[in-house]
Order: structure tokens, then C-alpha cells, then sequence
């Protein structure tokens, strides 16, 4: 007997989704980044176009501007994860998308009548828009990604992030010293994001069987990939809270995200800021200097990609492997090369240039490393996931800069800024070493639709209970025995969360009396066995009830 492996098209569907959150995160991060650039044409148009209006914001007015942003982004990065399961990533993501553009727009308008404090709270509420974002790709991803392509999916999706700071960076300059001035860059941005929200409206779908363009093809790979039964799409799953701030992993995944968000910052913030200080460098006032860095990042990012691909192709190593390996490239060199940059005079400004690139491009292997370990852990609470990791590690931008602001007093002096970067390379190192010794990218037992369930079962002995997911997991397997207490007639019966269909009889007592039964329930259904002794326990698909009864009761009659 022969085993068909349904594979999809070489691009598909689930490609064009991914290519589509690709430019969203661009065009997001476009109206996100693109404040730096503007401020400072506001505030010195000689240095832009003389010929649009100038304000006087000082240094403090511009940095509430440049923050308000996150004051609003980590509000809603948890509730996007329940809104993405409740409606749908896309609504979720187009309205994000949507939101945004409106706030682009409306920023040239706003500003005149209410100055920095119009800025601040357009800012504010942009963040809250795109907050839901992230949550909403990772719930999306969960739905469109089988386990093989993961990694594809997942790279391609993400990669926006650089490539979206890369052009906030170029782009932002030459719009602003155009004749289009400072305004412009909010109208381009705007656009763009309009743009892509016409665009996603005809084409995102919320998962595979929602798709018109779908081939049948694809869709069977899909769903029978990521196990989806009939109907699927269409439940209700609750989310198994308890289960999930208890998981080992998913705990494991959230104190490295933070430890990654730790560090980020201060490769991004705080080491340009130690440069100008101590080696006399204004890396922020060259473009080249400060795209370079995540130009690398996003090469990088595919060069990770394809590593892994032939890793997990030839059967190198498992999944769990490969991201803590790539993870701990992403932490653990950057850790080093950070406490190394903490030790360069101002002779040696080349090799500072090429350590931080080295450093940033480095952490591209994240991506793969942690970021997309909420979908292995469970695609069907991916959004969730990553909207708790999410509210959590973006506290940590916020917590960095004061943790410096108390620690380098002078920032002339390189001692001080010695201790930052130890302290941030210790952050990373000691993330990544929790991660490898508490990370899985294996299935949680809690994905399950019906895991909720489950806890509602009564079980016949602590010990029992403690097997509780290895028993249930049996029933996920075609070979798992199916029995009941009803006659030896055929029934065609489908196991939960599982693509597998066939025909099963029951089993009926020897002695024909019903009696030795201590709770019947209902037939219609399929029944797994579990032996303990000479105890067999059947589990019951829906509804799950259990009945317990002796083995010498039994004829065992097997499909």
C-alpha cells in the first residue's frame, strides 16, 4: 500500500498572502519611521524645502512626538490577537492599514491648528492601529502556512521590517528636499497604504477553503498538512489560558523575546548614540552608515532562510534544533561584538562601522530563531501568542533608554557606556539560554480544538489524569481501536482533529449483559480505547464521555 504525498504548487496562494504582508509591514513602517525625517524638516526647513511652514519645537517637544507612537502600539498588541481569532486577520489588518493611512493623511492638516500636541496624539493613534498588526500576521500565517514552508512563508513576511526601515530612511530625505516638502512624505505614505488596502481587500482570505483563486490542489495541501478537519474554520476553539501561562515553552519563547527586544534597542538606539559620544561619529546624519546596517539584516535574513531549508530538507536536524541554533547565533555573537564595540577608540571608527553592521545583520536570524515559534507551538493561537509576547517584550524599548539615561551620565565617557553594553549582552545571552533549555517548536497538546474539553472529563485515577494529553493524543491515530457496546454493524466515522475517514464495528459484551457498563453514552459516535491492566477505558469523540469495563466483558471486533 502506497502513502500519496499531496503537495501544493510551486507559488500558490498562500505565496501571494505572504508577498502581501510583505508590503504591509513596508508600507506600515514607512508611516511609522518616516517621523524622524519629518520632525526635523518641520522644525529646519533650510536643511529640506524652505518653502513650507517651520515650527518651534525644542528637543523635548521632539521627542514626545517620536515616542507617542508606542504609547499607543503596546496597548493593542494583546487585544489584536483576540480580535484577529474573533473576525479575522484580514479585517483586522486592513482596518490597521486603513487607520494608518488616515492618520498619514490627515497629519499636514492637524499640525497647523494644534502643533506638537496634534503630532503626539496623531502618532498615538496610529500606534494603536498598527498594534493590532502583528498578532493579526502571526494568526494569518498560522492559517496559510504548512509546517514545511513555515520558515519560507514566515522569512518572506517578516523581511518587511527592513526592507520597510531601509526605505523609511532613503526615501523620507528626497520627498522632504523635493517640492512636495514635508507634507509629502505624509501624502506618499498615505498612498501607499491605501494602495495596499485596495489590493488586500480583492485578494487576502482569512485562510485556505475561503479563497476563490484557491486551487483544490493547494487547498488539500493545506488543510491536510496542518491537519484541519471539515468545518474547521468555522469553530469556536476557546483559548486555554491556564495552559498557555503555564507552558514551559511558550514561557521559555516569551522571556527570549523580551531578552531580544532588550538588545535590539540598544543595537538600534543606543550604540549610534555611544559612537557620536565616544568616537565622535554622527552615524545618524549619514544615510549610508545607518541603512547599511539593515540592508545586511535583510540579506541576511535570506541567507538564514536557505541554511535552514537545506538543514531541514536533507533531515540534518528537527525544528526545535535548528531555531535555537539560529537563535543563538542571532543573540550570542551580537553579545560579544557588543561588549567588543564598548572597547574602540576613535582611531578604529571603520571597524565600529562593520561590527555594528555585522551585529544587526547578524540578529536577522530571529526571524527564524523565536519570532515565528508562536505558530509551532499553536497555529490555532498564533495571534494570541503573539499578541501576550508582543505586549510584553515592547515595554522593554521604553524601559532601555532610562536604564542608559541613569547609567551614562556623561556620554563622553566610555567606561559608562561599557557597563551598558555588558549589561545588554548579559540580557541577550541569558534570553537565548533559557530558550534552549525550555524551547520546543513541537505542537503544544493545548493547539487542540477540543483541549478545553477535555479538562472536563472525569478520570478514573491520578495517574490517568497525568497521561491525559498522550492518551488523547492516541486518538489522533488511524490504528488507535475503536470500540462501543452496540451491535457488529459497520459505521463510517472520522476521527477528531485528524483527516481520517473509514469504516469501524463495534464491539458487543460476551455475556450479553449491558449491566457490566457503567456509563453508556452515545453510539453514533467513535470510541478509542485505553487499556490499563485489565481495564479498558473508552474515550468517546462527542460527546467525550468515558465508560469504563472489563476486559473478559468485551469481544473485540477491529475494523
Amino acid at each position: 500500500m502506497t502513502t500519496t504525498v499531496v503537495k501544493g504548487p510551486f507559488f500558490g496562494i498562500r505565496h501571494l498572502q505572504a508577498l502581501l504582508i510583505f508590503f504591509n509591514i513596508v508600507v506600515v513602517y514607512l508611516s511609522r519611521l518616516n517621523v524622524a525625517v519629518s520632525v526635523v524638516a518641520m522644525t529646519n526647513a533650510n536643511t529640506t524645502n524652505p518653502n513650507f511652514p517651520e515650527y518651534d519645537w525644542n528637543e523635548k517637544h521632539k521627542s514626545y512626538i517620536i515616542s507617542s507612537f508606542y504609547w499607543g502600539y503596546v496597548l493593542t498588541q494583546f487585544p489584536g490577537g483576540y480580535l484577529s481569532r474573533r473576525f479575522g486577520s484580514k479585517i483586522v489588518m486592513l482596518g490597521s492599514t486603513l487607520c494608518s493611512a488616515i492618520c498619514s493623511l490627515l497629519t499636514p492638516f492637524l499640525i497647523p491648528i494644534g502643533g506638537w500636541k496634534a503630532y503626539c496624539a496623531i502618532r498615538i493613534v496610529m500606534g494603536l492601529a498598527q498594534g493590532a498588526m502583528f498578532p493579526a500576521i502571526h494568526q494569518h500565517l498560522g492559517k496559510w502556512s504548512p509546517k514545511s514552508e513555515r520558515n519560507l512563508l514566515g522569512v518572506v513576511s517578516h523581511s518587511g521590517t527592513d526592507c520597510g526601515v531601509v526605505l523609511a530612511m532613503g526615501v523620507s530625505g528626497l520627498i522632504a528636499s523635493s517640492s512636495l516638502g514635508w507634507p509629502g512624505i505624509s501624502y506618499i505614505s498615505a498612498g501607499t497604504c491605501l494602495t495596499w488596502c485596495l489590493i488586500w481587500f480583492f485578494f487576502g482570505y482569512n485562510n485556505a477553503p475561503s479563497a476563490r483563486l484557491i486551487t483544490r490542489e493547494e487547498l488539500l495541501y493545506i488543510e491536510t498538512d496542518l491537519k484541519r478537519e471539515e468545518n474547521f474554520h468555522n469553530k469556536d476553539i476557546p483559548v486555554p489560558w491556564a495552559a498557555i501561562f503555564t507552558s514551559v515553552p511558550f514561557l521559555s519563547l516569551l522571556v527570549v523575546r523580551c531578552a531580544q527586544a532588550w538588545g535590539y534597542t540598544t543595537l538600534q538606539a543606543e550604540i549610534p548614540s555611544y559612537m557620536a559620544g565616544v568616537l565622535n561619529m554622527n552615524i545618524k546624519s549619514n544615510a549610508l552608515f545607518s541603512a547599511l546596517p539593515y540592508v545586511t539584516m535583510w540579506l541576511l535574513s535570506y541567507v538564514y532562510l536557505i541554511v535552514s531549508d537545506i538543514v531541514l530538507t536533507k533531515g540534518l536536524t528537527t525544528l526545535t534544533v535548528l531555531r535555537k541554533v539560529c537563535n543563538t547565533i542571532a543573540l550570542w555573537i551580537p553579545a560579544a561584538v557588543m561588549v567588543g564595540i564598548g572597547f574602540l577608540d576613535e582611531e578604529q571608527k571603520t571597524l565600529a562601522i562593520v561590527l555594528m553592521t555585522l551585529n544587526v545583520g547578524l540578529n536577522a536570524g530571529a526571524t527564524i530563531g523565536s519570532t515565528l515559534n508562536t505558530i509551532d507551538l499553536s497555529s490555532n493561537h498564533a495571534g494570541v501568542l503573539m499578541g501576550i509576547t508582543n505586549t510584553i517584550a515592547n515595554f522593554v524599548p521604553i524601559v532601555t533608554p532610562l536604564l542608559v539615561g541613569v547609567i551614562v551620565t556623561n556620554e563622553h565617557d566610555r567606561s559608562l557606556w561599557q557597563t551598558v553594553f555588558i549589561i545588554s549582552a548579559s540580557i541577550f545571552f541569558a534570553g537565548n539560554l533559557v530558550y534552549i533549555l525550555g524551547g520546543s517548536a513541537v505542537t503544544q497538546p493545548w493547539d487542540a480544538p477540543d483541549f478545553m474539553r477535555r479538562d472536563n472529563v472525569e478520570y478514573a485515577d491520578d495517574s490517568m489524569k497525568a497521561h491525559r494529553d498522550e492518551i488523547t493524543a492516541d486518538i489522533l491515530k488511524p490504528e488507535a481501536i475503536p470500540y462501543s457496546l452496540n451491535s457488529s454493524r459497520p459505521h463510517t466515522v472520522e476521527y477528531p482533529n485528524a483527516p481520517y475517514k473509514g469504516n469501524m464495528y463495534f464491539a458487543s459484551p460476551s455475556n450479553g449483559n449491558s449491566s457490566s457498563v457503567e456509563k453508556v453514552g452515545n453510539t453514533n459516535h467513535a470510541f478509542v480505547l485505553e487499556e490499563k491492566d485489565d481495564l479498558k477505558t473508552i474515550w468517546m469523540a462527542k460527546p467525550r464521555t468515558k465508560m469504563k469495563i472489563r476486559a473478559s466483558s468485551l469481544n473485540i471486533i477491529q475494523s
